[in-house]
């Protein structure tokens, strides 16, 4: 039996994730060993204003259940991931900045703009989003100041990794972090796990994931 796409597996989980309250980011299918015994592996990144774990760990239970009465799988076992975006993600909607307010992003400016200082690309501090623009708190904790750059002449934006807590008035110009949302540097991994066996595969792992704002994201325990 052929393996469901992504495509077909998105549409399998996306009303019970909207009505989780969860917005689906993606779907991820990739398959592991021979043809005989291989196993698919189903990642489904889910994010939301305030994601915690039990929340994360129902929605993980429901899906399991959903992809297994659906049957796309057929005999095929398969470890089901539930998870958060990890701390490397693309900022391309605007959800994304609202809940990356607080933290760091490495930002490049489409070809052609005029940058507000230095270079094209440039690290700042993700502020309140108003409209069709974003504040930057710009140079980090010795002489954080704040500009405003529309969203139209960003190419790109990824969230980036840090080990200390931002300067105090950094932190305040950026408007703080959303509530629910782990303070940058102070975030830790977190997994939760569920063991219950594939359909049809007795002897194999079911699992889901969920993961914090964290390069360790996605880890399996």
């Amino acid at each position: 039996m052929p393996m469901p796409t992504e495509e077909r597996v998105s549409q399998l989980v996306a009303g019970l994730v909207e009505r989780r309250g969860f917005d689906l980011e993606g779907v991820e299918i990739s398959t592991a060993g021979k043809r005989a015994d291989a196993q698919a592996r189903v990642q489904v990144i889910v994010d939301s204003d305030a994601s915690d774990l039990d929340s994360i760990a129902t929605l993980s239970a429901e899906l399991s259940a959903l992809l297994d009465d659906a049957g796309d799988f057929g005999e095929t076992p398969y470890l089901l991931e539930v998870t958060t975006p990890g701390i490397d993600r693309p900022l391309t909607a605007d959800r994304h900045w609202h809940r990356a307010r607080g933290r760091k992003v490495r930002v490049a400016l489409r070809d052609g703009v005029q940058p507000p200082e230095g270079a094209a690309t440039f690290d700042a501090r993700v502020g309140a989003l108003t409209g069709d623009s974003v504040a930057l708190v710009l140079g980090g904790k010795r002489d954080p100041h704040r500009v405003t750059v529309p969203l139209a002449d960003i190419g790109s934006a990824v969230v980036q990794v840090e080990f200390s807590p931002p300067g105090p008035r950094e932190l305040e110009l950026a408007g703080g972090v959303v509530p629910g949302r782990p303070v940058p540097g102070e975030e830790d991994a977190v997994a939760v796990a569920d063991a219950a066996p594939a359909r049809g595969t007795p002897n194999a792992q079911h699992q889901s994931v969920t993961a914090s704002d964290s390069p360790t994201e996605g880890i399996v325990e």
